[in-house]
């Protein structure tokens, strides 16, 4: 073994004659300044995997990139031509381009039963998204107190509720309403109530987004239902059992432990609820077609009821990039809370 003098030292980048010997793998370090083994930080590889560069990232994405020019971006610009063109019967039969400029959406603006849809839609979508993220909450919370058996079933009926598809969970709220044989008259007749003897439930507009948001919200509320589950098995018990200890209540654990971590997930589905909602057509159109006298119309049926039943097409192009476009306004808002939510974590 080498002795070296008090203070003295070896030189930089050179090793001690025993280093080779009494160090694993000494003997193969590299030479000062020397490029970096294969694996380290500079070697661009993480985890034993060289990170795609070059082309690699492009040629992955570009599938997905041109399926939504494809499918998506030409039927958007497609529709926002076609919004300032006057297309009807006549137009189709002469096969004529008429354009309007923006006389269609001027049209739109000045009509006040357009204005009332619009309201309706915001009403409406208002309306589900609370009831959903209410029962939604309150069944994932159930979820999470439930024993292994019990959440199991209840497990299986949400996702039941969930895959039903939406034509077929339409017919069956139809003949839950139906007014001769509806399983709803028969049940309020029997509780001995008058004045539902073969009771039209789809009378008005505003009983007929009733049943549409009923339905709605039956199918919904496994979505969140089962989320917040999940997010629930990520909260220790620990802090549950020093809030009980503290003697808060049920409703202030959920203040003051749950929500606050969970937060992000509650911000997340709200603002897919809204979408959702704000877009729902099927369910109206298969329970009701909009009816009665148009009274049920929210902004996706009107641009479907205009363009189809009216063939009035250059004004339901206007409408569906109007409803676009204040869906974007309406959310505007909400991205703002959601970034100032992530700049706060």
């Amino acid at each position: 073994m080498t002795v070296y003098a008090r203070g003295a030292a070896p030189a930089a980048g050179e090793l001690p004659p025993d280093a080779t010997r009494d160090t694993p793998g000494a003997g193969h370090l590299p030479p000062a300044g020397g490029p970096a083994p294969e694996g380290t930080a500079g070697s661009g590889r993480r985890g034993g995997r060289r990170v795609p560069s070059g082309w690699l990232p492009y040629a992955l994405t570009a599938p997905a990139v041109i399926a939504l020019l494809v499918f998506l971006g030409y039927p958007l610009v497609r529709n926002l031509v076609l919004s300032f063109q006057q297309l009807g019967r006549t137009e189709m039969i002469s096969r004529k381009t008429v354009w309007t400029g923006l006389g269609n959406y001027t049209e739109l603006l000045a009509d006040e039963f357009f204005w009332t849809v619009v309201t309706r839609t915001f009403v409406f979508t208002a309306a589900n998204v609370v009831l959903i993220m209410v029962f939604g909450t309150l069944v994932g919370l159930l979820l999470n107190s439930l024993g292994g058996r019990m959440r199991l079933v209840l497990s299986l009926a949400l996702v039941m509720a969930w895959a039903m598809p939406i034509v077929a969970s339409a017919t069956v709220f139809r003949w839950l309403f139906d007014t001769q044989f509806g399983v709803v008259n028969w049940a309020l007749r029997t509780l001995g109530l008058d004045g539902y003897e073969q009771h039209n439930w789809f009378d008005t507009g505003f009983s007929t987004l009733a049943i549409v948001t009923l339905m709605i919200v039956w199918a919904s509320v496994p979505f969140v239902a089962l989320n917040l589950y999940a997010g629930l098995t990520t909260i220790s018990g620990e802090l549950y059992e020093a809030a009980r200890m503290d003697g808060a209540s049920n409703w202030r654990i959920f203040r003051s432990v749950v929500f606050p971590m969970l937060k992000p997930f509650f911000l997340i589905t709200v603002f897919l609820e809204i979408i959702w909602v704000f877009k729902a057509f099927a369910q109206i159109v298969a329970l009701n077609s909009g009816g009665p006298d148009r009274g049920s119309e929210t902004l996706p049926v009107f641009a479907y009821i205009e363009g189809m039943a009216q063939m009035n097409f250059g004004v339901a192009a206007a409408a569906s990039v109007l409803t676009i476009l204040i869906l974007l306004v309406a959310m505007s808002f909400y991205f703002r809370l959601i970034l100032k939510q992530e700049e706060e974590q």
